[in-house]
């Protein structure tokens, strides 16, 4: 049975969304639900060819569906814990996908590179010193799940208060969180990137994109941590100062 066509639902029904929500806008429902569907293709296809790789082969280039799939994930958790503990914030953007493009594309290309090469050209060449590949390789994979694991965990105990950019003025909602993995450590979404992205390189066997990424990653929040600490302190003053005297961010000569 139809509702009539004055009645609440039928007026529901045939009310037009938001605009932001329309194709092609910030908020776009169509893009949310396409690049979710494509970074779950490229996790599944991951997982499919490292097991493949590894019960078939002797090859190591199951390394390189594994930073894919490592990839796929960060991208996926960048946007569902926004969108699940900073709602008001959560677009396409934060997917991430194009954040500091073209640079961070080049990046991962270029590990991508390294590793494909190496491997192909070189399958049973050890490039880690002393014999320490395994160990290497283990320290990667402990640095992969726990940067993800602390990255994610930090921006769900920020909720509103965390952001993808740098808040210049000081929303209602921003509150300092100093308790859970803030107790620890300052700014620990990016104590959670950094040690990732080093990860990824040690699972990798890059040795050229390791000293890379850890210089560039250094760099970056380096200026990131300087900069925004500078309106923390603007924000919210002495309790910052006090804050900062007392937990350090973790990451070597940054923030001291």
């Amino acid at each position: 049975m139809e509702s009539p066509p004055d009645s609440p639902i039928a007026q529901s029904a045939q009310a037009v969304p938001d605009k932001a929500y329309l194709p092609g806008q910030p908020k776009s429902l169509e893009g949310i639900a396409i690049r979710s569907f494509c970074l779950g293709i490229a996790l599944a296809l991951s997982v499919v060819a490292v097991a493949l790789t590894l019960a078939y082969t002797s090859s190591p280039l199951w390394r390189l569906p594994f930073f894919i799939g490592t990839l796929s994930t960060f991208h996926f958790l960048e946007f569902w814990t926004t969108a699940k503990h900073n709602t008001p914030v959560a677009h396409i953007g934060s997917f991430l996908l194009t954040a500091n493009w073209p640079a961070y594309a080049i990046a991962h290309m270029a590990a991508s590179l390294e590793c494909l090469l190496t491997k192909v050209l070189f399958p049973n060449r050890s490039w880690a010193p002393l014999y320490s590949g395994h160990i290497i390789l283990l320290l990667g994979f402990l640095m992969v799940f726990s940067g993800q694991f602390a990255r994610s965990a930090a921006m769900i105990q920020a909720g509103q208060s965390f952001n993808h950019t740098v808040q210049h003025r000081k929303k209602d909602s921003h509150n300092l969180v100093t308790t859970g993995l803030y107790s620890l450590m300052r700014h620990p979404a990016y104590f959670g990137f950094f040690y990732w992205g080093i990860g990824t390189q040690m699972v990798l066997g890059n040795p050229f994109c390791f000293i890379a990424y850890t210089i560039v990653l250094w760099q970056f929040f380096s200026g990131r941590v300087r900069h925004e600490e500078a309106l923390l302190v603007r924000f919210f003053g002495d309790d910052y100062i006090n804050y900062k005297r007392r937990v350090g961010t973790l990451i070597p000569f940054v923030g001291s």
